[in-house]
């Protein structure tokens, strides 16, 4: 028996967006690459939760998936720095993960898919950014960063568990802890039970019926995002949000003092460096899920007696 080591887990690592933004950039393209699998092989589940990726011991997987009668998965292997694709009858193909662009990512997908008689079809265009270049067509996106995207995957692991530690807590309709690929963001939303009037739209590349099924319910939602592609915050941050937003949330008195509403965006923004630096970083995440939550509850009409695990 082969035995291991094991080590502590690492402190909340430094991660500014600056650092790796081309690395980002691209490995944001490449998990839309994937999940574009998930989603053109799982039947379909109400918000789109069939089509996320899933934090693991070592990086993202897409979890089970079925190609007609044969299930099989891909791995994001942030350790090794490899992609892995394997099927029930242990056939398997891998490449390593590197500074090379979109384009061939998605040719090295498509032949090992092809490979293991796993063809799928998708639709190659990103969703959720503003410059969609067809993945076919990506040399622009061509940055890789290991140790980056290491800290990255050892930020959505200590997301993660606080992510589930919050959910724990509600026993109302709540999505699982679930990365998605298009906003490039780690997520946990909790439901009120009573749908919502229709989402207008209008996230680039992606169609407005797309997001009305997302925000089909009133909803409360939380998450870890790196930062990418908003201009007003540029930097890792914790974000929580309400759908439809209540009257007077803005106002809310959240915690910790370090969070802030974002007009721009339409969410609390929790900056990711004051969680990293803070003397206990998961009771201050605990605050700040809790408060900005219970602020979309009370303020929207929740019944929060019937939603809330009380005790224990």
């Amino acid at each position: 028996m082969t035995r291991t080591t094991p080590h502590a887990v690492e402190p909340w690592p430094d991660l500014p967006l600056a650092a790796w933004r081309d690395s980002c950039a691209t490995l944001h393209m490449w998990t839309q690459v994937v999940g574009k699998i998930r989603l053109a092989t799982a039947p379909h589940v109400n918000h789109w939760w069939q089509v996320p990726l899933y934090v693991t011991p070592r990086g993202l997987t897409t979890s089970t998936m079925h190609h007609g009668k044969t299930p099989f998965r891909i791995d994001f292997d942030f350790q090794d720095h490899l992609l892995r694709l394997e099927t029930s009858a242990g056939a398997s193909e891998s490449f390593p993960l590197g500074a090379y662009p979109v384009a061939e990512f998605y040719d090295r997908v498509l032949t090992a898919l092809e490979r293991l008689s796993l063809e799928v079809r998708i639709w190659p265009h990103p969703v959720e950014v503003v410059e969609a270049i067809p993945f076919d067509e990506d040399t622009a996106h061509a940055a890789y960063d290991p140790e980056s995207v290491r800290r990255f995957w050892r930020i959505l692991l200590h997301a993660d568990r606080a992510l589930h530690e919050h959910r724990s807590r509600f026993l109302g309709k709540a999505s699982p802890v679930h990365f998605f690929w298009g906003s490039f963001d780690l997520a946990l939303t909790f439901f009120s039970g009573r749908t919502a009037p229709p989402h207008p739209g209008g996230v680039p590349n992606l169609a407005d019926w797309v997001a009305r099924e997302a925000y089909s319910h009133e909803c409360a939602s939380a998450g870890f995002w790196p930062g990418n592609g908003a201009p007003a915050i540029d930097a890792p941050a914790f974000y929580a949000y309400a759908y439809p937003e209540p009257e007077d949330y803005a106002a809310a008195a959240v915690r910790p003092a370090e969070a802030f509403y974002s007009a721009d965006m339409g969410e609390y923004v929790l900056p990711y460096d004051a969680v990293r630096r803070a003397a206990d970083p998961e009771g201050m995440l605990r605050d700040f899920f809790s408060s900005t939550y219970e602020a979309a509850a009370e303020l929207g009409g929740w019944d929060r007696g019937a939603l809330e695990r009380r005790s224990g």
